[in-house]
Protein backbone atom coordinates (compact mmCIF):
# COMPACT_ATOMS: atom_id res chain seq x y z
CA UNK A 1 0.00 0.00 0.00
CA UNK A 2 1.06 3.57 -0.70
CA UNK A 3 0.68 6.16 2.02
CA UNK A 4 -1.51 9.26 1.60
CA UNK A 5 -1.45 12.31 3.83
CA UNK A 6 -4.11 15.00 3.39
CA UNK A 7 -4.01 18.26 5.36
CA UNK A 8 -7.30 20.11 5.35
CA UNK A 9 -7.70 23.85 5.81
CA UNK A 10 -10.88 25.86 6.24
CA UNK A 11 -14.51 24.87 6.06
CA UNK A 12 -16.45 21.65 6.63
CA UNK A 13 -16.85 21.26 2.88
CA UNK A 14 -13.09 20.88 2.60
CA UNK A 15 -13.28 18.15 5.26
CA UNK A 16 -15.85 16.37 3.10
CA UNK A 17 -13.76 16.89 -0.06
CA UNK A 18 -10.66 15.49 1.65
CA UNK A 19 -12.54 12.33 2.59
CA UNK A 20 -13.78 11.95 -0.99
CA UNK A 21 -10.25 12.40 -2.36
CA UNK A 22 -9.12 9.59 -0.07
CA UNK A 23 -11.97 7.45 -1.44
CA UNK A 24 -10.91 8.34 -4.98
CA UNK A 25 -7.29 7.31 -4.42
CA UNK A 26 -7.97 4.14 -2.43
CA UNK A 27 -8.34 1.98 -5.61
CA UNK A 28 -4.86 3.20 -6.62
CA UNK A 29 -3.47 1.68 -3.43
CA UNK A 30 -3.29 4.79 -1.25
CA UNK A 31 -4.09 4.41 2.46
CA UNK A 32 -4.41 7.46 4.77
CA UNK A 33 -1.69 8.21 7.32
CA UNK A 34 -1.53 10.80 10.10
CA UNK A 35 1.74 12.55 9.18
CA UNK A 36 3.53 13.54 5.96
CA UNK A 37 6.97 12.23 6.91
CA UNK A 38 6.80 8.90 5.11
CA UNK A 39 3.85 9.61 2.80
CA UNK A 40 4.04 8.71 -0.88
CA UNK A 41 1.59 11.50 -1.65
CA UNK A 42 0.74 14.68 0.24
CA UNK A 43 -2.33 16.79 -0.58
CA UNK A 44 -2.94 20.21 0.91
CA UNK A 45 -6.68 20.90 0.61
CA UNK A 46 -6.72 24.65 0.90
CA UNK A 47 -8.92 27.61 1.85
CA UNK A 48 -8.79 31.06 0.21
CA UNK A 49 -11.16 32.97 2.49
CA UNK A 50 -8.44 34.95 4.28
CA UNK A 51 -4.93 36.03 3.36
CA UNK A 52 -3.43 34.37 6.44
CA UNK A 53 -4.85 30.98 5.39
CA UNK A 54 -3.29 31.35 1.94
CA UNK A 55 0.14 32.24 3.30
CA UNK A 56 0.01 29.25 5.65
CA UNK A 57 -0.25 27.06 2.56
CA UNK A 58 2.88 28.54 1.02
CA UNK A 59 4.71 28.16 4.33
CA UNK A 60 3.66 24.51 4.52
CA UNK A 61 4.78 23.94 0.92
CA UNK A 62 8.22 25.29 1.81
CA UNK A 63 8.58 22.68 4.54
CA UNK A 64 7.24 19.91 2.32
CA UNK A 65 9.73 20.84 -0.42
CA UNK A 66 12.57 19.98 1.97
CA UNK A 67 10.89 16.69 2.94
CA UNK A 68 10.27 15.79 -0.70
CA UNK A 69 13.92 16.43 -1.59
CA UNK A 70 15.12 14.27 1.31
CA UNK A 71 12.83 11.42 0.26
CA UNK A 72 14.03 11.68 -3.33
CA UNK A 73 17.64 11.34 -2.18
CA UNK A 74 16.65 8.24 -0.24
CA UNK A 75 15.00 6.76 -3.32
CA UNK A 76 11.43 7.22 -2.06
CA UNK A 77 9.71 9.79 -4.31
CA UNK A 78 6.78 11.80 -2.99
CA UNK A 79 3.99 13.42 -4.97
CA UNK A 80 2.95 16.86 -3.75
CA UNK A 81 -0.50 18.23 -4.61
CA UNK A 82 -2.40 21.41 -3.81
CA UNK A 83 -6.18 21.18 -3.97
CA UNK A 84 -9.08 23.39 -2.94
CA UNK A 85 -9.78 27.08 -3.27
CA UNK A 86 -6.20 28.40 -3.21
CA UNK A 87 -5.45 25.99 -6.04
CA UNK A 88 -8.44 27.33 -7.97
CA UNK A 89 -7.54 30.98 -7.39
CA UNK A 90 -3.75 30.86 -7.69
CA UNK A 91 -2.97 27.80 -9.81
CA UNK A 92 -0.09 29.12 -11.92
CA UNK A 93 1.20 31.28 -9.07
CA UNK A 94 1.54 28.15 -6.89
CA UNK A 95 3.66 26.49 -9.56
CA UNK A 96 5.78 29.63 -9.93
CA UNK A 97 6.34 30.07 -6.19
CA UNK A 98 6.86 26.40 -5.38
CA UNK A 99 8.25 24.23 -8.22
CA UNK A 100 8.18 21.17 -5.94
CA UNK A 101 4.40 20.92 -6.49
CA UNK A 102 3.37 18.15 -8.91
CA UNK A 103 -0.41 18.61 -9.05
CA UNK A 104 -2.68 21.65 -8.69
CA UNK A 105 -6.40 20.88 -8.78
CA UNK A 106 -9.44 23.02 -8.03
CA UNK A 107 -12.38 21.92 -5.88
CA UNK A 108 -14.58 21.14 -8.90
CA UNK A 109 -11.99 18.95 -10.60
CA UNK A 110 -10.56 16.64 -7.94
CA UNK A 111 -12.41 13.68 -9.47
CA UNK A 112 -9.66 13.86 -12.12
CA UNK A 113 -6.88 13.17 -9.61
CA UNK A 114 -6.19 9.56 -10.73
CA UNK A 115 -5.74 10.72 -14.32
CA UNK A 116 -3.53 13.63 -13.26
CA UNK A 117 -1.33 11.37 -11.11
CA UNK A 118 -0.90 8.99 -14.03
CA UNK A 119 0.17 11.87 -16.29
CA UNK A 120 2.72 13.10 -13.74
CA UNK A 121 4.24 9.61 -13.60
CA UNK A 122 4.15 9.19 -17.38
CA UNK A 123 5.23 12.62 -18.56
CA UNK A 124 7.18 13.98 -15.55
CA UNK A 125 5.49 17.38 -15.66
CA UNK A 126 3.23 19.44 -13.42
CA UNK A 127 -0.49 18.84 -13.83
CA UNK A 128 -2.76 21.88 -13.47
CA UNK A 129 -6.58 21.60 -13.52
CA UNK A 130 -8.55 24.65 -12.41
CA UNK A 131 -11.31 24.79 -14.99
CA UNK A 132 -14.96 24.43 -14.09
CA UNK A 133 -15.70 21.14 -15.88
CA UNK A 134 -18.99 20.63 -17.68
CA UNK A 135 -19.53 17.23 -16.06
CA UNK A 136 -20.72 16.83 -12.47
CA UNK A 137 -17.82 15.62 -10.35
CA UNK A 138 -20.21 13.71 -8.08
CA UNK A 139 -21.11 11.45 -11.02
CA UNK A 140 -17.45 10.42 -11.23
CA UNK A 141 -16.66 9.86 -7.56
CA UNK A 142 -16.62 6.31 -6.19
CA UNK A 143 -18.75 5.18 -3.28
CA UNK A 144 -17.38 5.97 0.16
CA UNK A 145 -14.37 3.76 0.93
CA UNK A 146 -13.94 4.23 4.67
CA UNK A 147 -16.47 4.78 7.49
CA UNK A 148 -16.84 8.46 8.41
CA UNK A 149 -17.63 7.91 12.07
CA UNK A 150 -20.70 8.65 14.19
CA UNK A 151 -21.04 12.17 12.73
CA UNK A 152 -20.39 12.83 9.05
CA UNK A 153 -20.58 15.61 6.46
CA UNK A 154 -22.50 15.26 3.19
CA UNK A 155 -22.24 17.91 0.49
CA UNK A 156 -25.61 18.64 -1.13
CA UNK A 157 -24.92 22.00 -2.75
CA UNK A 158 -21.87 23.87 -4.01
CA UNK A 159 -21.10 27.34 -5.29
CA UNK A 160 -22.84 30.64 -4.73
CA UNK A 161 -24.69 33.19 -6.87
CA UNK A 162 -24.86 35.90 -4.20
CA UNK A 163 -21.55 37.68 -5.01
CA UNK A 164 -20.96 39.35 -1.66
CA UNK A 165 -18.27 41.93 -2.37
CA UNK A 166 -15.80 40.46 0.14
CA UNK A 167 -16.14 36.81 -0.87
CA UNK A 168 -14.14 34.62 -3.27
CA UNK A 169 -16.53 31.64 -3.25
CA UNK A 170 -18.28 32.46 -6.56
CA UNK A 171 -14.84 32.59 -8.20
CA UNK A 172 -13.34 29.48 -6.58
CA UNK A 173 -16.41 27.23 -6.29
CA UNK A 174 -18.44 28.56 -9.20
CA UNK A 175 -22.18 28.99 -9.68
CA UNK A 176 -24.75 27.30 -7.46
CA UNK A 177 -25.17 23.61 -8.14
CA UNK A 178 -27.43 21.19 -6.24
CA UNK A 179 -27.05 17.42 -6.27
CA UNK A 180 -30.07 15.24 -7.14
CA UNK A 181 -32.11 14.01 -4.18
CA UNK A 182 -31.63 10.31 -4.87
CA UNK A 183 -27.85 10.70 -5.17
CA UNK A 184 -27.80 12.40 -1.76
CA UNK A 185 -30.14 9.82 -0.20
CA UNK A 186 -27.97 6.98 -1.51
CA UNK A 187 -24.85 8.49 0.05
CA UNK A 188 -26.74 9.08 3.30
CA UNK A 189 -27.83 5.42 3.43
CA UNK A 190 -24.25 4.24 2.90
CA UNK A 191 -23.05 6.51 5.71
CA UNK A 192 -25.71 5.15 8.05
CA UNK A 193 -24.87 1.55 7.09
CA UNK A 194 -21.26 2.22 8.12
CA UNK A 195 -22.24 3.49 11.58
CA UNK A 196 -22.98 7.19 11.11
CA UNK A 197 -25.79 8.52 13.33
CA UNK A 198 -25.66 12.25 12.53
CA UNK A 199 -25.33 13.88 9.09
CA UNK A 200 -24.55 17.53 8.44
CA UNK A 201 -25.72 18.69 5.01
CA UNK A 202 -23.15 21.04 3.48
CA UNK A 203 -23.24 23.83 0.96
CA UNK A 204 -21.65 27.21 0.42
CA UNK A 205 -25.24 28.45 0.35
CA UNK A 206 -26.97 25.30 1.53
CA UNK A 207 -30.46 26.70 2.04
CA UNK A 208 -30.50 27.72 -1.63
CA UNK A 209 -30.60 23.99 -2.41
CA UNK A 210 -32.77 23.21 -5.45
CA UNK A 211 -31.87 19.66 -6.48
CA UNK A 212 -33.92 17.42 -8.72
CA UNK A 213 -36.30 15.15 -6.83
CA UNK A 214 -37.43 11.63 -7.79
CA UNK A 215 -40.55 13.18 -9.32
CA UNK A 216 -38.48 15.40 -11.63
CA UNK A 217 -39.39 18.62 -9.80
CA UNK A 218 -36.99 20.91 -7.96
CA UNK A 219 -36.88 20.24 -4.22
CA UNK A 220 -36.10 22.76 -1.49
CA UNK A 221 -33.71 22.06 1.38
CA UNK A 222 -36.70 21.65 3.69
CA UNK A 223 -38.20 18.97 1.45
CA UNK A 224 -34.81 17.21 1.23
CA UNK A 225 -34.50 17.24 5.05
CA UNK A 226 -37.97 15.75 5.49
CA UNK A 227 -37.17 13.07 2.90
CA UNK A 228 -33.86 12.10 4.54
CA UNK A 229 -35.47 11.95 7.97
CA UNK A 230 -38.26 9.72 6.66
CA UNK A 231 -36.50 7.30 4.31
CA UNK A 232 -32.98 6.81 5.67
CA UNK A 233 -33.41 6.37 9.42
CA UNK A 234 -30.88 9.07 10.27
CA UNK A 235 -31.12 10.08 13.94
CA UNK A 236 -29.72 13.59 13.67
CA UNK A 237 -29.60 16.15 10.88
CA UNK A 238 -27.89 19.52 10.65
CA UNK A 239 -27.10 21.90 7.78
CA UNK A 240 -24.60 24.69 7.12
CA UNK A 241 -23.88 27.36 5.88
CA UNK A 242 -27.04 29.37 5.29
CA UNK A 243 -27.89 32.79 3.87
CA UNK A 244 -30.68 34.90 5.39
CA UNK A 245 -32.24 35.50 1.94
CA UNK A 246 -32.94 31.77 1.58
CA UNK A 247 -34.44 31.19 5.03
CA UNK A 248 -37.82 30.13 3.61
CA UNK A 249 -41.09 29.46 5.41
CA UNK A 250 -40.90 25.71 4.77
CA UNK A 251 -37.36 25.54 6.16
CA UNK A 252 -38.37 27.43 9.30
CA UNK A 253 -41.32 25.07 9.68
CA UNK A 254 -38.98 22.07 9.33
CA UNK A 255 -37.18 23.21 12.48
CA UNK A 256 -40.46 22.89 14.35
CA UNK A 257 -41.75 19.69 12.74
CA UNK A 258 -38.73 17.46 11.98
CA UNK A 259 -37.51 15.91 15.22
CA UNK A 260 -34.25 14.74 13.65
CA UNK A 261 -33.28 18.33 12.76
CA UNK A 262 -31.13 19.62 15.61
CA UNK A 263 -32.07 22.89 17.36
CA UNK A 264 -28.97 24.74 16.19
CA UNK A 265 -28.68 27.13 13.23
CA UNK A 266 -25.66 28.92 11.82
CA UNK A 267 -26.99 32.02 10.03
CA UNK A 268 -24.25 34.51 9.05
CA UNK A 269 -25.11 38.22 9.12
CA UNK A 270 -21.57 39.74 8.83
CA UNK A 271 -22.55 43.24 10.07
CA UNK A 272 -25.28 45.07 11.95
CA UNK A 273 -24.96 48.20 9.83
CA UNK A 274 -27.38 48.67 6.93
CA UNK A 275 -24.83 50.86 5.15
CA UNK A 276 -22.21 48.13 5.29
CA UNK A 277 -24.70 45.39 4.41
CA UNK A 278 -25.43 47.31 1.20
CA UNK A 279 -21.70 47.71 0.53
CA UNK A 280 -21.25 43.98 1.11
CA UNK A 281 -24.10 43.23 -1.34
CA UNK A 282 -25.78 41.04 1.24
CA UNK A 283 -29.28 41.72 -0.09
CA UNK A 284 -30.90 42.10 3.34
CA UNK A 285 -31.09 44.74 6.04
CA UNK A 286 -30.50 44.58 9.76
CA UNK A 287 -34.27 44.53 10.39
CA UNK A 288 -34.73 41.76 7.81
CA UNK A 289 -32.28 39.62 9.77
CA UNK A 290 -33.94 40.36 13.10
CA UNK A 291 -37.36 39.48 11.70
CA UNK A 292 -35.99 36.16 10.41
CA UNK A 293 -34.54 35.42 13.85
CA UNK A 294 -37.90 36.20 15.46
CA UNK A 295 -39.71 33.85 13.05
CA UNK A 296 -37.21 31.06 13.68
CA UNK A 297 -37.48 31.40 17.45
CA UNK A 298 -41.26 31.51 17.27
CA UNK A 299 -41.20 28.26 15.29
CA UNK A 300 -38.59 26.58 17.50
CA UNK A 301 -38.24 28.39 20.86
CA UNK A 302 -35.35 26.25 22.08
CA UNK A 303 -33.17 26.85 19.02
CA UNK A 304 -29.61 28.17 19.46
CA UNK A 305 -28.17 30.58 16.91
CA UNK A 306 -24.67 31.06 15.57
CA UNK A 307 -23.34 33.62 13.09
CA UNK A 308 -20.35 35.11 11.27
CA UNK A 309 -19.08 38.68 11.62
CA UNK A 310 -16.54 40.77 9.73
CA UNK A 311 -14.99 43.80 11.42
CA UNK A 312 -13.05 46.49 9.61
CA UNK A 313 -14.85 46.15 6.28
CA UNK A 314 -13.88 49.08 3.99
CA UNK A 315 -15.61 52.25 5.13
CA UNK A 316 -16.65 50.88 8.54
CA UNK A 317 -17.03 53.72 11.04
CA UNK A 318 -17.40 53.65 14.81
CA UNK A 319 -21.14 54.05 14.28
CA UNK A 320 -21.25 51.05 11.94
CA UNK A 321 -19.31 48.96 14.43
CA UNK A 322 -21.61 49.97 17.28
CA UNK A 323 -24.57 48.84 15.15
CA UNK A 324 -22.96 45.39 14.93
CA UNK A 325 -22.48 45.25 18.70
CA UNK A 326 -26.11 46.27 19.20
CA UNK A 327 -27.33 43.52 16.86
CA UNK A 328 -25.27 40.98 18.81
CA UNK A 329 -26.80 42.18 22.08
CA UNK A 330 -30.28 41.98 20.59
CA UNK A 331 -29.99 38.47 19.13
CA UNK A 332 -27.87 36.88 21.91
CA UNK A 333 -25.91 34.19 20.07
CA UNK A 334 -24.94 30.80 21.49
CA UNK A 335 -21.84 30.69 19.30
CA UNK A 336 -20.28 32.95 16.68
CA UNK A 337 -17.22 33.40 14.50
CA UNK A 338 -15.66 36.82 13.98
CA UNK A 339 -12.77 37.94 11.80
CA UNK A 340 -10.92 41.01 10.65
CA UNK A 341 -11.70 41.93 7.06
CA UNK A 342 -9.11 40.37 4.73
CA UNK A 343 -8.94 41.76 1.20
CA UNK A 344 -9.08 38.94 -1.33
CA UNK A 345 -7.64 39.75 -4.77
CA UNK A 346 -10.28 40.12 -7.45
CA UNK A 347 -13.18 40.86 -5.12
CA UNK A 348 -14.86 44.30 -5.39
CA UNK A 349 -14.21 45.16 -1.74
CA UNK A 350 -10.45 44.72 -2.16
CA UNK A 351 -10.34 47.88 -4.30
CA UNK A 352 -12.95 49.83 -2.34
CA UNK A 353 -12.04 53.17 -0.74
CA UNK A 354 -11.87 53.57 3.01
CA UNK A 355 -9.73 50.56 3.89
CA UNK A 356 -9.60 50.37 7.69
CA UNK A 357 -6.27 50.47 9.51
CA UNK A 358 -5.05 47.18 10.93
CA UNK A 359 -4.82 48.45 14.52
CA UNK A 360 -8.43 49.66 14.35
CA UNK A 361 -9.53 46.24 13.05
CA UNK A 362 -7.70 44.52 15.87
CA UNK A 363 -9.23 46.74 18.55
CA UNK A 364 -12.75 46.27 17.21
CA UNK A 365 -12.30 42.52 16.87
CA UNK A 366 -11.23 42.25 20.50
CA UNK A 367 -14.30 44.20 21.65
CA UNK A 368 -16.65 42.09 19.54
CA UNK A 369 -15.10 38.79 20.55
CA UNK A 370 -15.29 39.72 24.24
CA UNK A 371 -19.04 40.24 23.85
CA UNK A 372 -19.53 37.04 21.84
CA UNK A 373 -17.53 34.98 24.33
CA UNK A 374 -19.65 36.35 27.18
CA UNK A 375 -22.80 35.25 25.35
CA UNK A 376 -21.41 31.77 24.65
CA UNK A 377 -20.43 31.31 28.29
CA UNK A 378 -23.86 32.46 29.45
CA UNK A 379 -25.54 30.01 27.08
CA UNK A 380 -23.33 27.19 28.35
CA UNK A 381 -24.03 28.09 31.98
CA UNK A 382 -27.75 27.85 31.26
CA UNK A 383 -27.16 24.24 30.19
CA UNK A 384 -25.93 23.22 33.65
CA UNK A 385 -28.05 20.50 35.27
CA UNK A 386 -30.02 19.90 32.08
CA UNK A 387 -30.16 16.49 30.42
CA UNK A 388 -29.24 16.34 26.74
CA UNK A 389 -28.89 13.43 24.32
CA UNK A 390 -25.18 13.31 23.49
CA UNK A 391 -23.73 11.51 20.48
CA UNK A 392 -20.36 10.07 21.53
CA UNK A 393 -17.85 10.52 18.71
CA UNK A 394 -14.32 9.92 20.00
CA UNK A 395 -12.23 8.90 23.03
CA UNK A 396 -11.39 11.56 25.58
CA UNK A 397 -8.00 12.28 27.08
CA UNK A 398 -8.68 10.27 30.23
CA UNK A 399 -9.04 6.54 30.60
CA UNK A 400 -12.59 5.37 29.79
CA UNK A 401 -13.64 8.91 28.84
CA UNK A 402 -15.60 9.77 25.69
CA UNK A 403 -16.32 13.06 23.95
CA UNK A 404 -19.60 13.76 22.23
CA UNK A 405 -21.79 16.58 20.95
CA UNK A 406 -24.96 17.98 22.43
CA UNK A 407 -27.87 18.97 20.17
CA UNK A 408 -26.36 22.47 20.35
CA UNK A 409 -23.03 21.27 18.95
CA UNK A 410 -21.21 21.74 22.25
CA UNK A 411 -18.41 19.25 22.98
CA UNK A 412 -19.24 17.22 26.11
CA UNK A 413 -16.67 15.15 28.06
CA UNK A 414 -18.08 12.21 30.02
CA UNK A 415 -16.14 9.77 32.23
CA UNK A 416 -17.07 6.10 32.01
CA UNK A 417 -18.62 6.49 28.55
CA UNK A 418 -16.01 4.79 26.34
CA UNK A 419 -18.32 1.80 25.89
CA UNK A 420 -20.94 4.10 24.36
CA UNK A 421 -18.83 5.22 21.39
CA UNK A 422 -21.08 5.82 18.39
CA UNK A 423 -24.24 5.85 20.52
CA UNK A 424 -26.61 8.58 21.64
CA UNK A 425 -27.10 8.62 25.41
CA UNK A 426 -28.72 11.04 27.88
CA UNK A 427 -26.15 13.12 29.75
CA UNK A 428 -26.63 15.57 32.59
CA UNK A 429 -24.41 18.64 32.22
CA UNK A 430 -22.39 18.95 35.43
CA UNK A 431 -19.93 21.76 34.72
CA UNK A 432 -18.92 24.37 32.16
CA UNK A 433 -15.27 24.20 31.09
CA UNK A 434 -13.44 26.91 29.08
CA UNK A 435 -14.05 25.25 25.71
CA UNK A 436 -16.45 22.41 26.45
CA UNK A 437 -18.92 20.93 28.92
CA UNK A 438 -18.44 18.15 31.46
CA UNK A 439 -21.30 15.72 31.84
CA UNK A 440 -22.32 12.59 33.71
CA UNK A 441 -24.34 9.72 32.32
CA UNK A 442 -28.01 10.10 33.11
CA UNK A 443 -30.71 7.51 33.55
CA UNK A 444 -31.74 5.77 30.32
CA UNK A 445 -35.33 6.84 30.97
CA UNK A 446 -34.37 10.52 30.68
CA UNK A 447 -35.90 12.24 27.62
CA UNK A 448 -33.82 11.86 24.47
CA UNK A 449 -34.73 15.37 23.44
CA UNK A 450 -35.29 18.19 25.89
CA UNK A 451 -36.56 21.54 24.69
CA UNK A 452 -34.17 23.20 27.04
CA UNK A 453 -34.71 26.87 26.26
CA UNK A 454 -38.43 26.99 25.48
CA UNK A 455 -40.03 30.32 26.30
Amino acid sequence: MKKLYIKTYGCQMNVYDSARMADLLAPLGYAPVEAPDDADMVILNTCHIREKATEKVYSELGQLRVLKAARAEAGSPMLLAVAGCVAQAEGKEIIRRQPAVDVVVGPQSYHRLPEMIAKVAREARVELETDFPAEDKFDHLPEEHAPRGPAAFLTVQEGCDKFCTFCVVPYTRGAEFSRPVEQIAGEARRLLDSGTREITLLGQNVNAYHGEGPDGSRWSLAKLIRHLARVTGVERLRYTTSHPLDMSDDLIAAHREVEELMPFLHLPVQSGSDRLLRAMNRGHTRDDYLRIVERIRTSRPDIALSSDFIVGFPGETDTDFEATLELVRTVDFAQAFSFKYSARPGTPASAAPGQVAEDVKSERLQILQTLLIEQTRAFNRDCTDRVFPVLFEKPGRKQDQAVGRSPYLQPVHVDGAARLMGEIHPVRIAAVLPNSLRGVLADETAPRRERAFAT
